[in-house]
């Protein structure tokens, strides 16, 4: 592992991003996943990515 962050390589910041959904942290799935998607120079790579982590609802919704 490296402690560079710019060492890190688009694949690094996705891998990161399904551990985190797998984790169910979707919000930070989200932040990881912005990385390469403003590092891809393909705008239909970039909108790929952001919709396979889209950003979470921010508002709460009570259950019984």
């Amino acid at each position: 592992m490296t402690r560079d962050p710019t060492d890190l390589t688009a694949a690094d910041y996705l891998d990161g991003a399904r551990e985190m959904t797998a984790a169910n942290r979707p919000y930070l799935a989200h932040l990881l996943a912005e990385e390469p998607a403003q590092r891809t120079t393909d705008p239909a790579t970039a909108a790929g990515i952001r919709a396979t982590f889209p950003a979470p609802t921010t508002t709460r919704e009570e259950t019984d």
